[in-house]
């Protein structure tokens, strides 16, 4: 097969789909690795290195030409729309029940997208999606701490306090990768810490391993409104694998909260979990409402394009290697976990979480 790494073109992007390394594994295994140049130096590797390891460095338009498979990091942009052809497999991250657009497109291309977001494997975990959520997850409280800053519109609260003076309270909507990574980076702060989450299990798991300045509390709407008064920080961390995450924190529920307060809005890439959310990027990465200051950069690991390029390439090169041996349709029969990434066959949606978000028909099979 014939596989294709571009340049990443979301602004602010620095991760790249493949290493030196998966690049010299897939030739081994019989297959052609078209890259353009300069895809990898965001995370610090050269056109050298591909080079050296047997890719072949072509243009773009050669790359989407001629590629049997593309292997990207983010959803593909709307230049790059045309481009894709029918029977190409698109193999990415995707978030379609954020983006209507970007799921017609796809549908109308005739492509197979594969959906690093949505491959389950036999234990329900996401291993695709779980490197980028602890990356996002750590970051959430280093930019949080930031943003709480006076010159950065925020409260002027140090996160961990100092003898005398009590440390700033974190919220995190949601106890699963990103808010377990967030929660024990704030911890590290030492910070106060509420998680909530709706999954029993789950919360008393995390009771059992955070350290004492982390409470862990099952979430519902009263919950949620006695804490945000609370709350100098608030990190949405919440996941409906494919779906669109569900609003928590509604317009009026931010005149709850203290002017100069920020919201981290992790979910922003599946519509986000605050009802102001709104897509921002790093250059532009905040917004005041109610005086709440917003962060809703859609790819916060791409600010740390070295470390989360080594964290997703280690994950998702295996997959990519079953995808171009077997070919999609074989791979995803033989494969359960790779039928659980494949959203959008041929024109037709093919996962349920997607075509309920969006409310298109769903096909079954492909």
């Amino acid at each position: 097969m014939i596989i294709g790494v571009p340049c990443e073109t979301l602004h602010d992007e620095y991760r790249v789909a493949i290493l030196p390394v998966g690049v010299e594994e897939l030739i081994r295994c019989g297959h052609t690795v078209l890259v353009e140049p300069n895809a990898g130096l965001g995370s610090g590797i050269s056109d050298h290195e591909y080079l050296q390891h047997g890719a072949e460095m072509v243009t773009v338009d050669d790359l989407f030409e001629r590629a049997e498979m593309i292997i990207k990091v983010k959803e593909p942009q709307p230049a790059e729309w045309e481009k894709i052809r029918t029977g190409q497999i698109i193999f990415t991250y995707f978030h379609f029940a954020a983006s209507p657009d970007l799921t017609q497109a796809m549908m109308q291309s005739g492509a197979t997208c594969v959906a690093y977001e949505t491959l389950k494997d036999e234990n329900g975990r996401l291993p695709l999606l779980t490197p980028m959520s602890e990356v996002a997850g750590r970051m959430s409280v280093q930019e949080g701490a930031k943003y709480l800053e006076k010159p950065q519109m925020g409260r002027g609260i140090l996160l961990g306090g100092v003898p005398g003076v009590p440390p700033a309270h974190i919220l995190i909507l949601g106890g699963g990768i990103v808010g377990a990574n967030a929660a024990r980076i704030a911890a590290g702060f030492q910070a106060d810490v509420t998680i909530l989450d709706i999954n029993m299990d789950r919360l008393r798991y995390l009771d059992d391993v955070m350290p004492a300045n982390v409470n862990v509390l099952f979430s519902d709407r009263h919950v949620i409104r006695q804490q945000l008064p609370l709350a100098d920080l608030v990190i949405g961390a919440v996941l409906i694998p494919g779906a669109k995450a569900p609003q928590l924190v509604s317009a009026e529920d931010l005149k709850l909260m203290k002017a100069g307060s920020v919201i981290i809005d992790v979910a922003v890439d599946q519509g986000g979990c605050v009802e102001t959310s709104r897509p921002t990027t790093h250059s532009e990465p905040t917004f005041l409402e109610e005086g709440v200051v917003h962060y809703c950069v859609t790819n916060m690991p791409g600010a740390v394009g070295r470390t989360s390029t080594f964290a997703l390439c280690n994950v998702t090169l295996p997959w990519a290697i079953k995808i171009a041996n077997h070919g999609i349709v074989p791979a995803a029969a033989q494969f359960a976990p790779i039928r659980e990434a494949v959203n959008v066959h041929q024109g037709s949606v093919t996962n349920a979480a997607v075509a309920g978000a969006l409310d298109l028909p769903l096909q079954e099979d492909i």
